[in-house]
This record gives structure tokens, sequence and C-alpha cells, in this order.
């Protein structure tokens, strides 16, 4: 099986590189995402340090833009504007921390049809990589699944967009699918069946981008992400359905708390995790 690597969805201190290390191999995780949704917090020389310690003890950083830096904004102005400032000064972060990809949301459809919205997209994300050509921090950007069943996003979308693009690759968010699925993701099959049409469009090396959490939701649509055990959603078959391919992954766990991130690692590294109970959330 290709190798798998785990880590959590925050740098676990902003004191300093150092310090982040020092705690990511104390809990030996092996991957970490730069945590930027909520505001950029880390300037270029913290990246750079980080990124020089990361390789030292390969350990695989992606980023997570703002949750405004998306693309496919319906009218231009300052919102798309913004929106492009995000996603440049993210892949500039990246460049500096040797990041393997940028993560961002897709968007809306926003009175749109699919296809419309799709067709933005990959309009605006074609002047945004000669922006970033030009800046020389062009990096991959990973386009994220969404957690609410009607709006643009779905496995179907990311899929989509990525193949159009050729630089952009799917990121297989499987607890917002599991919520849109009203549940489905209980065995290995479905988890394979979105890691093949993943695999369809990636480029040849590069890893499967996944993040992963137990799921709370109502309706089809996402409501939080539980402590592992508490909801439906288990790290058992996703381990089996990647012994199927020969790709890398990196699991980014989204979990609310260090022992549900542990527990999902102890899985994916092949052995034994005693969740909580469950509970009914759908």
């Amino acid at each position: 099986m290709a190798p798998i690597r785990l880590g959590p969805a925050r740098i676990p201190s902003r004191e300093s590189p150092e310090e982040a290390v020092e705690i990511l191999l104390e809990r030996g995780y092996s991957a970490c995402e730069i945590d930027f949704e909520g505001k950029f917090w880390m300037d270029y020389d913290f990246a750079a340090g980080l990124g020089e310690l990361a390789r030292e003890h390969d350990i695989a950083l992606s980023v997570h833009a703002p949750i405004a830096g998306f693309m496919g904004h319906a009218e231009r102005g300052k919102k798309l504007n913004m929106a492009v400032g995000m996603l440049d000064h993210s892949a500039g972060i990246a460049k500096a921390a040797g990041a393997e990809v940028v993560v961002f949301h897709p968007g809306f459809l926003l009175g749109r049809t699919r296809e419309e919205a799709i067709d933005s997209v990959c309009e605006q994300l074609g002047e945004l990589r000669e922006r970033l050509e030009k800046k020389d921090r062009a990096v991959p950007f990973g386009i994220e699944v969404m957690g609410r069943v009607r709006d643009l996003g779905s496995a179907e979308d990311v899929v989509e967009i990525s193949r159009r693009c050729g630089w952009v690759r799917p990121v297989l968010d499987f607890a917002h699918m599991h919520a849109t699925s009203d549940g489905v993701f209980l065995s290995p099959e479905p988890f394979a069946e979105a890691l093949a049409a993943a695999d369809a469009v990636l480029e040849a090396g590069a890893p499967f981008h996944i993040h992963f959490s137990d799921i709370q939701f109502a309706n089809r649509n996402e409501t939080k992400h539980l402590p592992y055990g508490e909801g439906t959603l288990r790290a058992e078959p996703l381990a089996e359905a990647l012994t199927q391919f020969d790709r890398p992954a990196t699991v980014i766990s989204e979990s609310p708390d260090e022992e549900s991130t542990q527990a999902i690692k102890a899985v994916l590294e092949g052995r034994s995790a005693k969740p909580r109970p469950s509970k009914a959330h759908s």
C-alpha cells in the first residue's frame, strides 16, 4: 500500500516554527495544514522556518486559504479582488513553506446553473494562475468538497473543475460527503468510488489530499464536526479503500480534539481504536 500521512488541520503552536514542529513530532504526525481559514497569522519568515524544519523531519505541509478566498464570483468587483488577493497571498506562504497544495473552497451557485458556476470558477482560476505565474508562486491548488447538498462543491463539481484546470486537485472531504449523502460512507465501496474519480484527474505522483473527521448532519447538510465515534463516519473503510490505489495520501483531521485525531491515526496506521458510542445525528 502507498504511504499515508496524517496530521491536524491547525498548526499546534503559533509561538515559533520550532515549537510547532516539536509538538507535531511528539504527537507522531507526518502532515499538517496551515490554518488561514479565519485570517492570515503567519509571516514569510515563520513560513520559511516552518518549511525548513518540516522538510528536515519529513512532515508534509499544506495551506488552507481563508474562507472568503473562493473563485466563481458572479460579479467582478471588490469581493473578487479580495478573494484573488487572499489566494495570491496563500500561494506566497505555501511557496515559502514548501507546502504541497493550497486548499480553497469552490464558491456558490449564486442563482446560476451548476454549469454556469463551474465555468465562472474555471475562468477566474485561469486568471489567478496567470497572476501567480508572473510572481513565481504558481503552486498546486486543491478545491475542497463542500458539505451542503444544494451548494456548488459536490465531489463531481470539484473533480470536473480539477479536470478542466489541470493544476487544481480535488480535495475529498469525507465528512462533508458523508453528510450530503445522508450517511452513505459506511463501507469501503463509496470511499473507493470517490478516490477513483479523484485518481483519474490527479497527475502522477501527486498524493490524494483528504479531509476527515466524524460529522453531525441534518437534511443532508453538515452541522458540525464531532469527536471521533460520536457520529457514524469511521476510518476503517477509508483505510481499506486506500489499499486499492498505488497513490500516496495525505489525510488532514478536522476533528475538534486531539484524542479524535489520534484515534483516526491509529486506524490508518493499522492499529485498533476505540471510538465513543455512536449517537443518532441524521
